[in-house]
């Protein structure tokens, strides 16, 4: 894809005191890009788009460096220099496992940024996003120094007060950051969780984990789960992510697997469709903020694809588009306020392609 800058000229009419119509030339007008790239100086991981209107175009990024200090900065694509820049950045003790903007796009509500890793912290973000301070450190196990790390998260898009934690001792816990405490706290799978996500709505979630099953609950109801889905030879599932405009699929990531699972709930235990392309381990699957049937996964192979399952149940033999990067990516995101845009992390850059 190549740069292309298109310049245009528009006139403005406006009357005098004398009523005659004077022209005025406003300034060029640059033209987005297809690809926009930043080199951040440290290799990245976690990352997310922010959804609040008033900030169109914002990313926050994460480090990954194998120590206790680590920084997460906030970016954003500055329109009259047509490229990323960084607006603000804060410490964060270890690597964040996952990162994510409250997902609401109004701006009635504070701006605020939430980070996994030792613990859920709550990050404020002033206007500028020069400044931003912890605004609580959440933890259910006050009584002792240890901790269990948090694998990921899941922020109600339906319920912005609720957040959603998976943990390596077997627990997935509901946050109330209101109220800043444990709403539910349930062991939900026989080894470590890896990841949890909410569906539409308030009361579902489901969870994957270490133990190779799939895992739905029911706030309303959780003196027992539904295993809709458990891996060959139980192998560890890493990653799954909820359809929000048809909740009844569910896509999941196997540990080291080459292939996107998607289920549906309706079917349980067998699968919809395998997606095969990719030529090394998938990290990272992302369902269309937008559509129903359009999913983007990434993987080891330096690709991103975006695929179409409109097809369904025949099967998904190809991707519709097909991204190369410079190295393998470890994340990818989908914009719920600009829906042509998907961001990708690897090495140490963050890449936003339109699609």
């Amino acid at each position: 894809l190549t740069e292309t800058e298109k310049m245009s000229d528009s006139a403005a009419a406006s009357t005098s005191d004398n009523g005659a119509q004077l022209e005025e030339e406003q300034p060029p007008k640059t033209e987005k890009k297809e690809i926009y790239t930043y080199e951040a100086p440290w290799p990245t991981y976690a990352l997310s788009w922010s959804a609040r209107r008033n900030k169109p175009f914002r990313l926050a990024v994460a480090s990954f460096i194998q120590e206790y200090s680590n920084k997460v900065e906030v970016l954003q694509l500055d329109e009259e220099k047509n490229q990323i820049v960084k607006r603000g950045a804060f410490d964060h003790p270890y690597p964040a496992t996952k990162i994510m903007w409250m997902p609401d796009r109004s701006t009635a509500r504070a701006d605020l940024l939430a980070t996994t890793g030792d613990y859920l912290r709550l990050w404020e973000v002033s206007d500028d996003s020069s400044s931003i301070k912890v605004k609580t450190c959440l933890n259910n196990n006050k009584a002792t120094d240890f901790c269990a790390p948090l694998t990921s998260f899941d922020w109600n898009s339906d319920d912005p007060k609720l957040i959603g934690t998976a943990s390596i001792d077997t627990t997935c816990s509901i946050w109330d950051i209101q109220a800043e405490t444990t709403t539910t706290q349930l062991i939900a799978h026989d080894k470590e969780v890896y990841d949890m996500a909410f569906a539409k709505g308030h009361n579902i979630f489901a969870s994957v984990g270490a133990d190779g099953s799939v895992r739905l609950f029911d706030l309303r109801s959780l003196e027992h789960s539904t295993i809709i889905y458990e891996s060959q030879d139980y192998v560890p599932i890493l990653r799954l992510c909820w359809n929000k405009q048809d909740p009844n699929y569910i896509a999941t990531l196997l540990v080291d697997s080459n292939s996107i699972i998607v289920l549906d709930v309706r079917m349980p235990c067998t699968p919809v469709t395998s997606l095969n392309n990719h030529h090394g381990p998938c990290n990272s699957i992302q369902w269309a903020p937008h559509s129903s049937c359009h999913i983007c996964s990434a993987a080891d192979d330096s690709q991103a694809l975006i695929w179409d399952l409109s097809a369904l149940p025949k099967p998904i033999e190809d991707p519709i588009l097909a991204y190369t990067a410079d190295a393998e990516i470890n994340t990818l995101t989908w914009s719920s306020l600009q829906t042509d845009w998907v961001a990708i992390a690897y090495a140490k850059n963050i890449q936003i392609l339109r699609v």
